[in-house]
C-alpha cells in the first residue's frame, strides 16, 4: 500500500498536527475552565436529585407501611371492640330474657295463687250456700214432720217432756 496516494487528511503532515493539537489544546482548555464544571454540577445536582427523590420515597415507603401498620391496628381494635359490643349486647339480651323469664314465672305464679284464692273463696261461699239450703231444707222438711205428728195437744206435750228431759240430760 502506498500512503503517497492517500488525502493529506489521511496523512497529515506537521503544521496540521500543531494545529490541530493546540485547537485540542484550548477546546480542551475551555471545556475544563468552563465546562467539565457545569456537567460536574449539572451531574452532582441530578445525583442529589435523584438520592434525594429516593430518600423521600423510601419515607413515603415507611410512612405508607407505618400507615398500613396503624390501619391494621385501628381495624384490630374496630374487631376486638365490635366483638366486645357484640357479648355485651348478647348479655344483656340474655338478662333481658332471663328476667322476663323470672317475671312471668312470678307473675304466673302470682295469678295462679290469685286463681287458688278465688276458687277456695268460691268454694266457701258454696258450702256456706249448700249449709244454708240443707240447714233450710232441715228445717222445713222437721216443721211439716212435726206438724203431721204433733196434731194433737197430748202428742206435743209428750214431745215437749221429751226434748225437755234430753237437755236436763245433757248438762
Amino acid at each position: 500500500m502506498d500512503f503517497t496516494k492517500l488525502p493529506s487528511i489521511l496523512t497529515p503532515d506537521l503544521g496540521l498536527l500543531f494545529w490541530m493539537l493546540l485547537a485540542f489544546i484550548v477546546v480542551f482548555f475551555v471545556l475544563a475552565k468552563f465546562g467539565f464544571p457545569a456537567i460536574i454540577n449539572m451531574v452532582t445536582d441530578r445525583k442529589n436529585y435523584i438520592d434525594e427523590s429516593l430518600r423521600k420515597a423510601h419515607e413515603a415507603t415507611e410512612r405508607m407501611e407505618n400507615i398500613k401498620q396503624e390501619s391494621e391496628a385501628m381495624l384490630q381494635e374496630a374487631r376486638e371492640r365490635q366483638a366486645q359490643i357484640l357479648k355485651e349486647a348478647t348479655e344483656t339480651r340474655e338478662d333481658i330474657v332471663t328476667k322476663a323469664q323470672e317475671k312471668a314465672k312470678e307473675e304466673g305464679a302470682r295469678l295462679l295463687a290469685d286463681a287458688k284464692a278465688e276458687i277456695e273463696g268460691e268454694k266457701q261461699q258454696a258450702i256456706r250456700d249448700i249449709r244454708e239450703q240443707v240447714a233450710e231444707l232441715s228445717v222445713k222438711i222437721a216443721e211439716k214432720i212435726l206438724r203431721e205428728n204433733l196434731s194433737t195437744d197430748a202428742e206435743q206435750m209428750k214431745m215437749i217432756d221429751r226434748l225437755l228431759d234430753d237437755v236436763t240430760a245433757n248438762k
